[in-house]
């Protein structure tokens, strides 16, 4: 099924045309420099700001949709903020779901289980949201947008937008937020990521979109994205592709 067709999304100059399509279950990392347009792409996606061009969304026009019908059906995870407001992790945990009527309280306490297990913040839910470090608060951030999509508890869900999700989290932490990312879209949740991570990319990513300065520089599968050449021009830097044990990783010199 098709979840997101996206036909000349822009806003000039920040962001020129690009189209895509993603589909049920497809994981699409937006990659490329600082300033090229990747999170105002995403944030277009969200349905929260105009732009230009054509945005169908479950096979309607993402403009047709009201906030709480898009709240049921998307989650949009921007760049990372704290909340004026102080309550404790469960508590923020649980006001993701506060879209969904009817929320069954024994299916959301397995979800919050197995989500905070999976990104190691079990040992956090009675703490004040003030009180979380850098790393700490992303992570409750992504068990919350996580919660919001969950198939169990919302059956309407259908995509997952994330802007920068592994920021301030250490190398563990973002293995296991790859890990989430790729369960929640192999239960058929559509995945859009902004990520700085090219080698995470190349093996996470089912789509990738490159973009230079506002501009769609190239779109496809990884294999043909993550070119050594294109990336050493687009980066500014030196990258070679090489396999290592049999897995394409990138390199970057000076």
């Amino acid at each position: 099924m098709t979840v997101l067709t996206v036909k000349n999304l822009a806003m000039p100059p920040r962001l020129l045309p690009v189209s895509f399509a993603l589909q049920q279950g497809e994981i699409l990392h937006l990659i490329g420099p600082n300033g090229s347009g990747k999170s105002t792409a995403i944030s277009l996606l969200s349905g929260l700001f105009q732009a230009d061009g054509d945005i169908d969304f479950l096979d309607k026009a993402l403009t047709s949709y009201d906030y709480p019908s898009l709240a049921q059906r998307r989650c949009y995870l921007s760049q990372q903020e704290r909340p004026a407001f102080s309550v404790a992790v469960f508590h923020y945990l649980t006001l993701a779901t506060s879209a969904m009527p009817g929320v069954n309280q024994v299916e959301l306490q397995s979800a919050v289980d197995q989500i905070c297990q999976a990104l190691s913040i079990s040992d956090k839910l009675s703490r004040n949201i003030q009180q979380l470090s850098g790393g700490e608060w992303q992570r409750v951030r992504l068990a919350a947008a996580c919660l919001q999509v969950w198939p169990t508890l919302n059956p309407d869900a259908s995509l997952l937008l994330l802007d920068e999700p592994a920021a301030a989290l250490d190398i563990g932490q973002e293995a296991a937020m790859y890990r989430l990312v790729r369960e929640i879209a192999a239960q058929g949740i559509a995945v859009v990521m902004v990520n700085h991570d090219l080698n995470r990319t190349l093996s996470e990513a089912d789509k990738v979109i490159l973009l230079n300065n506002g501009s769609c520089v190239a779109k496809g599968l990884p294999d043909e994205v993550m070119n050594a050449v294109l990336l050493s021009e687009v980066f500014a830097t030196r990258v070679e592709r090489r396999d290592i044990d049999g897995q394409a990783c990138l390199l970057f010199r000076d």
